[in-house]
């Protein structure tokens, strides 16, 4: 739901003319998406080479941390579920112990053990939605009281065979944030990443505050609004609209109600700002499976303060008081 927009246009649109900074815009397929990267800087090779970096560093989590890819650690640990403790490196870690803390704060709304139901296919090729009885069937492989970690040993276990992981809700931000970190470590100080609708940002473009518009999950040729972020923020988006299908009349989308193994519903999208990455992962995701109502009661109880907006399918938006605050009105 979220669109960097740089000199006042949408994001393939040229820089400002004048600007004299060096700067570097980069677009690549990965973690099912397009990531975008635009930096800038003083140096223009020393920019490229920043960029290349951070997407090497993007690409090797990715690796790491994608259910589909066979030899990922993650397909190791679903392989091993049941059997036997795998080995983790403290990046996956994070990811896995951040996971288990959105469980327990949305009291099972996410949930990384819906790898279970397997038999979902939102991707490239036939569309599937699997039977109520297979659903059924892999129904009681999911439980995040099954993950099983030692951070002491540095290793994660799924408790039952046929269990299986899937981070895709919340390993996205992070890598994201890695890829940003390098930039920050090569001395860039001024950069954008933006993955299919989550953008993190640093420092300014063009001596401003970055600005990046929400757009309206119920037609996302349009936006909400747009937020201002000055230095480093992220803006986290979950929607119904991007990986889907259409099936009988009913739209089928990647975000699965870990209780049912059926697409969440009573929520088109949901967008989050904050200032960094742990605030807000795997909020989004929670908050569509929880619902319009509950999805709020949970922001205003757990989580004041946070910028919160959530598009119900009824038509309505919601917007606590800091995205209120945030969020400027498009001009018609």
């Amino acid at each position: 739901m979220a669109l960097p927009l740089l000199g006042g246009a949408l994001w393939g649109a040229g820089a400002a003319a004048g600007a004299r900074a060096a700067s570097e815009r980069r677009t690549r397929p990965l973690m099912g998406t397009q990531v975008d990267i635009v930096a800038e800087g003083p140096d223009g090779p020393l920019l490229r080479q920043a960029v290349d970096r951070a997407y090497a560093e993007m690409h090797r989590l990715e690796a790491l941390m994608s259910r589909f890819q066979p030899q990922s650690l993650v397909s190791r640990i679903s392989l091993a579920a049941g059997i036997t403790p795998v080995a983790v490196p403290p990046e996956v870690m994070a990811v896995l112990q951040g996971a288990q803390r959105v469980s327990a704060l949305s009291r099972g709304a996410f949930d990384v053990t819906v790898g279970a139901f397997r038999s979902w296919n939102f991707g490239p090729g036939e569309k599937v939605v699997p039977a109520a009885q297979e659903l059924a069937r892999q129904r009681p492989l999911v439980d995040a009281r099954g993950l099983v970690l030692d951070a002491q040993a540095g290793t994660a276990f799924l408790a039952r065979q046929g269990m299986a992981l899937d981070l895709g809700g919340i390993a996205k931000l992070p890598i994201l944030e890695a890829g940003l970190r390098v930039l920050r470590s090569e001395g860039v100080e001024n950069a954008l990443v933006n993955g299919g609708g989550d953008v993190l940002t640093l420092g300014r473009w063009q001596g401003r505050p970055w600005r990046v518009g929400l757009r309206d999950p119920r037609a996302p040729e349009r936006l909400l609004g747009v937020v201002a972020v000055d230095g480093a923020g992220v803006v986290a988006s979950s929607g119904d609209y991007e990986r889907c299908f259409f099936y009988e009349g009913q739209r089928q989308h990647h975000v699965l109600n870990p209780r049912t193994g059926r697409p969440a519903s009573g929520v088109h999208g949901v967008s989050l700002v904050a200032r960094d990455v742990a605030a807000v992962n795997g909020l989004g995701a929670a908050l569509m499976v929880q619902g319009p109502h509950a999805g709020r009661a949970l922001a205003q109880q757990r989580m004041p303060g946070l910028a919160v907006l959530i598009a119900g399918q009824d038509g309505g938006v919601w917007q606590s008081a800091a995205m209120a605050a945030l969020l400027e009105p498009v001009a018609s």
